[in-house]
């Protein structure tokens, strides 16, 4: 194993998507991570195309890089297995609610008690400060009570809606990511580990209240809340002759260009709309809807070739489909065809940041199967064969 992160120890005990997102972005990195499922295994191996069960295209992108070892902590000697690990790990990231992980008899008191050098992570909907404390939480409702349909139904005039991803689920993986390495880098000065709480709402919270104060920064307010220039109608792929294209008109220097594009150079010195940033932000609305007119009137490819001559940003707009094709994620090794030793031929998502120093793992090892590492890491914590086999026998963990 390689990496940045080469000789941290995670024990993954999350599921679906928010943790075990964190966890891999880690893993890929060079971190260990012990992926700990019950018997039945990560409910997201249930979900999506496969070709083997448990095996969903969903877990195959957030759990490569990861060993499985199946321990049925409800049982003692499962939970006893479980506390062994403990003993040499870094880390133990959860994303169930805290008052189950109590139940389990795996709080961070008693975690603490064993390793000091210990980091639990708690990934979960609601700060335990808070009334919300425990209340069940799941991407679509983190993103309505963080008010992003609301914002989606202002931006289109339409109905509420919710981004089409798992928008919650991964700003607050990247969060937790975030969070975990530096208690890693606090371990390192102080010798002690701690508890980490990484609450869904109120990560959401600061992504939208960071962009949609505005007004309401102030006591007394200056204004209304909200972005104009992200919530206006206008703002969105513009319609061409023959699909659509992404352009951003935004400094000076490019709406200068841009009207000289169209024949309407005088305007950038005569139309007070275009005075300044802070006139245009005010009629935004106004001059995108001036630039939709403008490249409606010509194909997406020739507009392209005068925006990119005139240094102004644009890009295509892909669908999925065309995204899987962008030369570009090509050539840098983000889509890759690898060959599962299960599922056999796939296309990877490859790791988009890199380092000169220690890179990064990359697909060094593929999604596993349910269990496939458990005898493997109760050897490496000292367990012998015949105490395996007793936890095989009771169902503590997989055959």
């Amino acid at each position: 194993m390689s990496g940045a992160l080469s000789g941290l120890r995670i024990l993954d005990l999350s599921s679906v998507l928010m943790g075990p997102y964190a966890t891999q972005l880690m893993a890929d990195m060079g971190a260990d991570v012990i992926k700990i499922e019950p018997p039945t295994g990560d409910t997201l191996r249930g979900i999506g195309p496969m070709r083997n069960p448990g095996m969903g295209s969903n877990f195959l992108h957030v759990n490569r890089n990861k060993r499985s070892l199946v321990l049925n902590l409800k049982k003692a000697d499962g939970l006893d297995a479980f506390l062994k690990l403990v003993e040499t790990a870094d880390v133990v990231v959860y994303n169930i609610r805290p008052q189950a992980m109590s139940r389990l008899g795996i709080d961070y008191e008693r975690l603490q008690a064993i390793n000091p050098r210990i980091i639990y992570a708690g990934l979960y909907g609601y700060s335990e400060k808070g009334p919300y404390a425990g209340k069940p939480a799941y991407d679509d409702l983190i993103q309505g009570v963080a008010a992003v349909p609301s914002l989606m139904s202002k931006a289109s005039g339409g109905e509420p809606r919710y981004v089409p991803l798992t928008l919650a689920d991964r700003t607050v993986g990247l969060m937790a990511c975030n969070a975990i390495l530096a208690a890693v880098v606090s371990r390192y000065q102080t010798g002690l580990g701690q508890s980490v709480e990484v609450p869904m709402f109120e990560t959401l919270t600061q992504y939208v209240l960071g962009e949609h104060m505005s007004g309401a920064s102030f006591d007394p307010p200056l204004g209304p809340t909200g972005y104009a220039r992200l919530l206006v109608k206008e703002r969105r792929p513009y319609l061409t002759r023959d699909g659509y294209l992404c352009v951003l008109i935004y400094t000076d220097r490019h709406w200068e260009k841009f009207l000289e594009l169209t024949g309407q150079g005088a305007l950038f010195s005569e139309d007070p709309r275009f005075a300044n940033i802070g006139a245009r932000s005010m009629h935004i609305n106004d001059l995108y809807a001036m630039v939709a007119q403008a490249i409606s009137t010509d194909t997406s490819q020739n507009w392209m070739d005068r925006l990119n001559q005139a240094d102004i940003p644009c890009m295509p707009m892909h669908d999925i489909e065309s995204l899987l094709k962008d030369p570009h994620l090509l050539a840098v090794g983000m889509l890759q065809y690898v060959e599962h030793p299960s599922e056999g031929r796939m296309l990877e998502i490859g790791v988009p940041c890199s380092f000169s120093g220690t890179p990064g793992l990359s697909v060094q090892q593929p999604a596993p199967q349910l269990g496939q590492h458990s005898v493997q890491v109760l050897r490496e914590a000292g367990m012998d064969l015949n105490a395996i086999e007793a936890l095989q026998m009771s169902g503590a963990t997989n055959r």
